[in-house]
């Protein structure tokens, strides 16, 4: 809406000055009607000073392709794959709109960059599979013509969950999937496990599953970088904004059993401008929700979830913000280089940040524990009451740690 108003302001004043050229009137007339004409362009521009030489660039384009809500590493990693897919160079225009362009409350930054394939879900450790394959090789893919080279500090010490006697069936389950699927993966007893990391306390383990390849952890701040500048490098457009409103088209068809169904298509979605009042409309064919922890949020700007109940339309995203608090804390005598990740039948999970015997960690809170994720306010006595005690179990070194710091990321939770 402001370039659209811009630009008229622009031709318009061509106009009037052509016309006057025509009249045989003399550039003092010109000087002369000069203030009265700016008023009279000011009059329909959104507010400021009348400038016909004002400064765009700021702003989304009028078209794209397709609109990614969310510049984290999901959204990165979409306009990465549209463009590296692409047949034909530039063919398929691409802008994603991030609204906090410092990233001070994305998830990917506040994450403990962890990655794994043990899951239960074939689907989720494949994934996981080729993107550890991809970070190996972060280089090949993501290198940009004279930039220095992307250094992940990919560190592949492995997951270590623990299970007590009551989830063991269920670990032993779940890493038969994993080997199916060509994890590597193996099961340990408490005493395998005492063996190979005998800083552990076993009780209360009946089982254990290790990862021997591909699992680890890396820096997800330099993946964020390395990813947003190899598509900016590709033409990805980028804008700094907020999405308020989807506009949509509805279309009436019918299925294979001859019920009907209403279709509906954004064609237009409106970009509020940082520190303004003003929104750019932005039409388009395509818009991919990868806004994390606020997918829900953009869902119901769509109409997901406002239709009737028991309808595919009144179905929610059940996508919501949950905060989470993550410690680093430094003890002298704790675990040294070869220790994993590790999960504990509690929840409770730790591991190494870098080399001077610091650890990250933390534990996630049961329902009735969940804190508000409307703030990001560091909740300490949920440290020493629900984090420490059961970490101090599992490892007794833990129990001189000294908390160094907390950050408080947001995670997507399903509902």
């Amino acid at each position: 809406m402001l370039r659209r108003a811009l630009q008229l302001g622009w031709s318009r004043g061509l106009f009037i000055r052509r016309l006057g050229t025509r009249r045989g009137g003399s550039s003092l007339d010109w000087d002369g009607n000069i203030s009265e004409i700016k008023k009279k362009i000011q009059s329909f521009l959104p507010g400021g000073t009348w400038n016909p030489l004002y400064d765009t660039s700021h702003l989304p384009p009028e078209q794209s392709d397709v609109v990614i809500v969310g510049g984290g590493v999901l959204g990165l990693s979409v306009a990465y794959w549209l463009k590296k897919l692409e047949k034909i160079q530039g063919g398929i225009r691409v802008l994603v709109v991030e609204r906090d362009h410092t990233y001070s409350q994305a998830s990917t930054g506040l994450s403990v960059g962890g990655i794994r394939q043990q899951f239960s879900l074939p689907e989720n450790i494949q994934l996981s599979l080729f993107s550890v394959s991809f970070l190996r090789n972060i280089n090949e893919h993501l290198a940009v013509v004279d930039a220095p080279p992307l250094d992940l500090q990919f560190n592949p010490s492995g997951y270590l969950f623990l299970a007590s006697e009551k989830g063991a069936a269920i670990m032993e389950s779940n890493v038969k999937v994993q080997r199916q699927e060509g994890a590597k993966v193996c099961l340990m007893s408490p005493e395998q496990l005492r063996n190979k990391f005998p800083w552990i306390n076993t009780e209360g383990v009946a089982l254990a599953s290790y990862g021997l390849e591909d699992e680890g952890w890396f820096d997800p701040w330099c993946l964020l970088q390395g990813l947003r500048r190899k598509v900016q490098s590709m033409g990805v457009l980028f804008c700094q904004g907020e999405v308020t409103r989807f506009t949509s088209s509805s279309d009436r068809m019918k299925t294979a059993s001859e019920k009907e169904v209403i279709l509906k298509r954004i064609h237009e979605v409106h970009v509020k401008m940082d520190n303004s009042l003003e929104y750019q409309p932005v039409e388009c064919a395509i818009v991919i929700n990868a806004a994390g922890a606020w997918s829900g949020q953009i869902a119901e700007l769509a109409g997901i979830g406002k239709g009737l109940p028991g309808t595919l339309q009144g179905t929610k995203l059940p996508v919501e913000p949950r905060k989470r608090y993550v410690y680093l804390w430094h003890c002298p005598q704790g675990p040294g280089l070869e220790a994993p990740l590790v999960i504990d039948s509690s929840g409770a999970y730790f591991r190494r940040e870098g080399l001077g015997n610091n650890y990250l960690g933390g534990r996630s809170p049961t329902e009735e524990e969940e804190p508000d994720p409307g703030n990001l306010e560091v909740d300490h006595d949920f440290f020493q009451d629900k984090v420490w005690p059961p970490l101090a179990q599992r490892v007794p070194a833990f129990e001189t740690l000294k908390v160094c710091l907390v950050e408080c990321p947001s995670a997507s939770a399903g509902t």
